[in-house]
């Protein structure tokens, strides 16, 4: 299968792209496996109705008033489920966490896409102010952003241990037909033993696009410079 209009591709090229193409059916059939297998899922325990903070909906209004807001108020409407992102920063994590910061730049570009279907939040360790002075200086204008310094979320969802060093993760949450909200799934990047920095790259684009250049990914890593 040829997938341009030129005509003189190399026969050895074309036999490799087919060979490639095929595989990435089979990776594309994989994923669909895997969502499914994820979507089948039975619903986990009740959590607790943890207490975050949070500043004014405009970031730009400074971080006064600080309101209290519980998990399960996070949901918008009835039948919404709830995706939220742990974002590397506070406690022992002094600076904010370039891996992290780069992957919600791109969440608060799609936030508006995100909100038609499910509800989306970001929640730190790092108090309310120093999180939203970092979020201003990136402009993330369109997420909900949660301070978690003062209960246990981050370390129940393992996205913190006991010393306060934190971890990025993902968590999705739903309600049962009683209201009480119920953990659905998370993620960490650590997968296994040999796996040990990719098990959420799927939230981010930036390496798909370096993946499909000759170089790769390699080791490159962001930075908060840019």
């Amino acid at each position: 299968m040829h997938h341009t209009h030129r005509t003189e591709e190399p026969a050895a090229y074309v036999d490799a792209r087919e060979e490639l193409r095929q595989a990435e059916v089979e990776l594309m059939r994989h994923r669909e496996r895997v969502a499914d297998l994820r979507r089948r899922l039975p619903l986990g325990p009740a959590v607790d109705d943890y207490v975050f903070e949070e500043g004014p909906a405009d970031l730009q209004a400074g971080d006064a008033p600080a309101t209290t807001v519980r998990l399960s108020e996070l949901f918008t409407r009835p039948g919404r489920d709830l995706v939220v992102y742990h974002f590397m920063y506070g406690k022992q994590q002094s600076q904010p966490c370039p891996m992290c910061t780069m992957w919600i730049d791109g969440f608060n570009g799609i936030a508006h896409h995100v909100a038609r279907n499910v509800d989306f939040a970001i929640v730190a360790a790092a108090d309310l102010p120093t999180l939203r002075a970092h979020a201003r200086s990136r402009q993330w204008t369109n997420l909900r952003l949660l301070s978690a310094g003062s209960n246990t979320f981050k370390y129940d969802l393992e996205s913190e241990d006991a010393e306060g060093n934190q971890d990025s993760t993902v968590s999705v949450f739903t309600r049962d037909g009683n209201g009480s909200v119920r953990h659905f799934y998370s993620a960490h990047p650590r997968l296994s033993d040999d796996i040990d920095q990719r098990g959420i790259d799927l939230l981010s684009p930036v390496w798909h696009l370096l993946d499909l250049t000759p170089q790769g990914r390699g080791d490159w890593f962001p930075s908060l410079s840019y």
